[in-house]
């Protein structure tokens, strides 16, 4: 989670062990207590108002659960509404804009994942922004891995299935992205220089649509964050071949 604020001095929590859902409590009191108003004098009056938080992808996402969880734990903590507003596009590079060109006021917070915080400088021309002087880092929230996902009846049933099928048909291969400069997309790539294989890649808007598309066998499989996967596959809607 990050502030756009002008504090140069960056908070640094150590990332718990454990569980993902461990982590996200843990990081919800610590979250609650590190913006607690009874911190010390001056941050007494704050927040006398609502908080916008800013996720940068489509709702439905995991990182948007979690950002709605926060949001409403930290409400019942502190007292006034902490609202989740969507703004996406551009691999999150919208939102993490949208933060940049706010007020710092420590009114205004982005609820991200390394792509629009660290990832996409490296990814984009032209960006509007820069992380590293416009944002204070607060907290890690959670961590998650990637998974490689298909749709149900694609040829391949494990890792080594795939990358055999997709160096026999260079190219018929659809890998979708939750957009580029993601880490789906970036993981995807690697994935293609390491074993050698050419797959077509298919950026989305977000993990929502993607998902829609491979459950409707539109693309052949997807590498996203974990947990909005992990259902589907349990009900054998879809297959999961690997996690990073």
């Amino acid at each position: 989670m990050i502030d756009h604020t002008n504090e140069k001095q960056s908070r640094k929590t150590p990332a718990p062990r454990g569980g993902n859902m461990r982590l996200l409590a843990l990081a919800l009191m610590g979250l609650a207590l590190l913006l607690s108003p009874g911190r010390d004098a001056a941050a007494q009056a704050w927040p006398d108002r609502p908080v916008t938080v800013i996720v940068p992808f489509p709702a439905g996402s995991a990182v948007d659960f979690l950002a709605r969880a926060t949001a409403s734990e930290l409400s019942d903590k502190l007292g006034k509404p902490f609202i989740v507003e969507n703004r996406t596009g551009a691999g999150g590079n919208i939102g993490g804009a949208a933060v940049a060109k706010s007020k710092p006021d420590g009114y205004t917070f982005l609820f991200g994942t390394p792509s629009p915080i660290a990832m996409n400088k490296l990814m984009y021309k032209g960006l509007t922004y820069d992380s590293e002087k416009d944002f204070t880092p607060v907290i890690l929230v959670a961590r998650s891995p990637l998974m490689i996902t298909t749709r149900l009846g694609f040829p391949a049933k494990t890792f080594a299935e795939l990358i055999a099928y997709a160096k026999a048909n260079p190219g018929k291969v659809t890998v979708g992205n939750p957009g580029n400069g993601t880490l789906g997309h970036i993981t995807a790539e690697l994935v293609q220089q390491f074993t050698g294989v050419t797959m077509t890649p298919v950026a989305y808007r977000g993990t929502m649509p993607l998902m829609t598309d491979l459950l409707g066998g539109q693309v052949d499989l997807s590498v996203d964050f974990m947990p909005t996967y992990v259902p589907q596959v349990k009900e054998n809607k879809l297959q999961a071949l690997a996690v990073t």
